[in-house]
C-alpha cells in the first residue's frame, strides 16, 4: 500500500529460529553483514541497575544465530532476494476487500485475480477478517515507545530493565546506533501501530525512577513513537480452501516481550511456500495451519507471561529476582534450554523430514 518499499520502525532481533529460514532462503551472508551477531541478554533490575541474569547466547548449539538489526536491512534483504527470483512488487495499490475465490478488490474498484491470495497484510488484515469475521482486540493497558539513538557501546548485548509497571529494553544496532523500546503500564489509551508521535520528555518521566544508565539513553532521545500494546487471539481461520491464506501478524499478532513476529512470520512463509506448491494446495494449508497454530498460540502466550514479568512491584520483584540469580549461578544455561523448543525449531529442516 505504501508509495514505495520502505521501513518505519526501529530495530528488531532474528533469534535461531528465525535465522534459520534466512540461512534456507540464502539471504543470510546479507543480513548479518548489515547486523550486529548477539553475545548476550542481560536481565537488569531497572532502578538500581544491578545484574539479575545474564543468558549467555554462546550457549546456543552450534550453527545457531542470534542477531540485532534495524528493521530498513531486513526489509532490503529481503527485497533484493525477492526481486532476484523474478518477484514482480507493486507499491502504492491499496487492498480493500477479499472477493471470490482467488481475488480481491482494490481501493479503485478494480479486481484482481491470482492462483493464491495471501494476507500478510498485519494487525489490521484485509484478509484475516474475511476468514474470521471482526473481533475487537484488548487493550492490555500497556504502551510503548520506540526509538533509536546514538551510542558509542558497542557491545553486543540485550539489556531488559525491569521495574515496577514497566521496562525498557536495548540493544546496538551497528553503525553507531543503538535501539530503545520502553512498555509502561497505564490505563491512558494509545492507538495501535507505531507510526504515532510523542514528545520524548513522557518517556523520560516515565523511567525517571530508573538507572543512570537508562536515563542517559533517554536523554539522547529526539524522536519517539508511540502505540498501544494490544492483544489479539490467534486466528480460528488461516485458509480457504487452496486459494487464501494468510500468515505473520494477520494470523497470530504477538505482543513484543519474546521478541518473535518477525521470527515467526518468517517461519510461516517458508511453510506456506511449500504447501503453496503441493499437488493438493487446499490439503496442504489446511495441514500446514493445523500444525502451525499449537507453536505460535504458545509463543504468544509466553510473550504474555514475560510482560507480566517484567513488571513486578516490590517484595514480589525482590523474590522473583533472588531465584533468577540463584539460577543463573547453579544453573547458568537453564533459561535457554528451556527455550529450546522456540528457538531450537528449524522450520526449514521439518518441511525436508516431510517430503
Amino acid at each position: 500500500a505504501a508509495a514505495e518499499v520502505r521501513e518505519v520502525g526501529a530495530g528488531l532481533q532474528i533469534s535461531p529460529n528465525g535465522a534459520a529460514v534466512l540461512k534456507a532462503l540464502g539471504l543470510w551472508p546479507a543480513v548479518a553483514a548489515a547486523g550486529v551477531a548477539a553475545r548476550a541478554v542481560r536481565l537488569m533490575a531497572g532502578p538500581s541497575g544491578r545484574e539479575v541474569l545474564r543468558l549467555d547466547l554462546g550457549r546456543l548449539r552450534p550453527g545457531q544465530d542470534w542477531l540485532f538489526i534495524h528493521r530498513q536491512a531486513l526489509v532490503s534483504a529481503l527485497h533484493a532476494g525477492a526481486a532476484a527470483a523474478g518477484v514482480r512488487i507493486e507499491t502504492g495499490v491499496r487492498v480493500a476487500a477479499l472477493d471470490s475465490g482467488a481475488a480481491v478488490r482494490l481501493a479503485s474498484g478494480e479486481v484482481r485475480a491470482a492462483d493464491l491470495v495471501v494476507g500478510a497484510d498485519g494487525l489490521h488484515s484485509v484478509v484475516r477478517q474475511a476468514l474470521n469475521g471482526g473481533v475487537a482486540p484488548f487493550f492490555t493497558m500497556q504502551v510503548a515507545w520506540r526509538g533509536v539513538i546514538a551510542d558509542d557501546d558497542h557491545a553486543a548485548v540485550a539489556e531488559v530493565h525491569m521495574g515496577p509497571g514497566r521496562h525498557l529494553v536495548s540493544y546496538p544496532l551497528g553503525g553507531g546506533l543503538r535501539n530503545l523500546v520502553a512498555v509502561e503500564a497505564r490505563r491512558t489509551w494509545a492507538a495501535e501501530g507505531w507510526s504515532h508521535r510523542d514528545d520524548p520528555a513522557a518517556v523520560r518521566a516515565a523511567f525517571a525512577g530508573f538507572s543512570p544508565r537508562v536515563r542517559t539513553w533517554l536523554d539522547r532521545v529526539d524522536e519517539v513513537g508511540l502505540w498501544g500494546l494490544f492483544r489479539h487471539p490467534v486466528a480460528p481461520v488461516w485458509q480457504r480452501g487452496g486459494e487464501v491464506a494468510i500468515l505473520g501478524d494477520a494470523a497470530h499478532p504477538t505482543l513484543p516481550f519474546l521478541a518473535q513476529g518477525a521470527n515467526l512470520a518468517l517461519e510461516d512463509a517458508w511453510g506456506l511456500a511449500a504447501a503453496a506448491m503441493a499437488p493438493d494446495r487446499a490439503g496442504a494449508l489446511s495441514d500446514w495451519s493445523a500444525a502451525r497454530k499449537p507453536r505460535v498460540a504458545r509463543a504468544v502466550a509466553g510473550a504474555d507471561r514475560n510482560a507480566r514479568a517484567y513488571h513486578l512491584h516490590r517484595p514480589w520483584s525482590d523474590l522473583a529476582h533472588l531465584g533468577l540469580r540463584g539460577i543463573g549461578l547453579l544453573a547458568p544455561g537453564l533459561m535457554l534450554r528451556r527455550l529450546d523448543w522456540l528457538y531450537g525449531h528449524d522450520e526449514t529442516a521439518d518441511r525436508e523430514r516431510r517430503r
